[in-house]
């Protein structure tokens, strides 16, 4: 449905977006994911109309748009700090677009109540003014006045990064669960990891400028296709050539490696348990984190963190313990040494 073809944006001597080739597919939930200034926003205000690449185009549905103004791309997009007017209640705010497109009054009205019921805003709550409302009700007034004109493609810029950590969790399943009952195709900016992984039907990861990788979660986290992708998405371990040795040679040790703290396994020094490799080492801390434990291994010549759940342990270890760290080797990623 969506297409950048080979689109690239400057601004003077700065290449914000890079030789952009992606496919966003209709009634998908997409995710550009990626640090500050790698290009994300510069990408979704490139789709939205807002600012008009330097190379390539845009499609949508087959029809080049990259010099369509943006009214008239059939795009609703959600900005950061919302952009609603605060001298207007909820209604009129909602009402806004239908207003500029010269829908009748009762039309307005009927469309306002839809999508307000839909977005979870009360009907008492419409001739509230904009001020009135929390951070998260706001949210839920800026996407209902992007609805309200019924758009093909929904665009967010990190909607809930004003949020407070508990109400961004509420509402990225609200987010969520909207998102399917409308159906809209939605492109959806972040930098928050966790938001893209739990949100997103697919995700494409962003750095200076160019795409890393395009794919579900579970790709971008467990196949990592890029040392880049790997750092940034959730935590790892770096591990060095000696820990890589005494593996025993299941890998490449010449390899730049990473595995995650959760796909390794403690066990007891002697547990007669087979794995398909391990490390010897012993405890040095362990941090609680309420419904998992992360201990810091020290293992040949540096230290491992290893993730265990709560009650996932037959006892609690404590530092001095000696201790076997299992790994699967399928569960390492490896790159090539730069």
């Amino acid at each position: 449905m969506i297409r950048f073809d080979d689109v690239e944006v400057t601004f003077g001597e700065h290449r914000a977006v890079s030789h952009l080739n992606l496919e966003i597919q209709e009634g998908e939930f997409f995710t550009l994911l990626g640090p500050s200034g790698c290009g994300k926003t510069t990408a979704l205000r490139a789709l939205a109309g807002f600012v008009e690449p330097t190379g390539g185009r845009i499609l949508i549905d087959g029809r080049d748009v990259t010099r369509v103004p943006s009214e008239k791309r059939g795009v609703g997009m959600v900005f950061q700090n919302y952009a609603l007017f605060p001298s207007m209640n909820v209604r009129d705010n909602i009402a806004f677009g239908l207003s500029v497109q010269k829908v009748s009054k009762a039309d307005q009205r009927r469309r306002v109540n839809e999508v307000a019921d839909r977005t979870g805003l009360a009907s008492s709550q419409l001739d509230k003014n904009v001020a009135e409302l929390s951070g998260g009700q706001q949210q839920r007034v800026a996407i209902a006045r992007a609805l309200a004109l019924t758009p093909s493609i929904l665009l967010l810029d990190e909607p809930l990064s004003n949020l407070d950590a508990k109400l961004r969790v509420q509402l990225r399943e609200q987010l969520k669960e909207l998102q399917h009952e409308v159906g809209v195709t939605t492109v959806y900016v972040t930098h928050d990891q966790e938001e893209a992984l739990t949100l997103s039907d697919r995700i494409a990861v962003l750095d200076a400028g160019t795409l890393q990788q395009v794919g579900t979660p579970e790709e971008i986290y467990d196949r990592s296709a890029t040392p880049f992708v790997c750092r940034f998405i959730g935590e790892n371990n770096r591990l060095t050539p000696a820990q890589l040795v005494s593996l025993g040679g299941a890998l490449d040790a010449t390899s730049e490696s990473y595995v995650r703290p959760e796909k390794l396994h403690l066990a007891p020094v002697g547990d007669t348990t087979s794995a398909p490799a391990s490390f010897e080492g012993s405890i040095v801390d362990r941090t609680y984190h309420g419904s998992h434990s992360v201990y810091t291994v020290a293992v040949e010549d540096a230290a491992l963190r290893v993730s265990v759940p709560a009650g996932a342990a037959a006892h609690q270890w404590s530092p001095g313990d000696a201790v076997r760290v299992d790994v699967d080797p399928r569960w390492v990623l490896q790159y090539p040494a730069a």
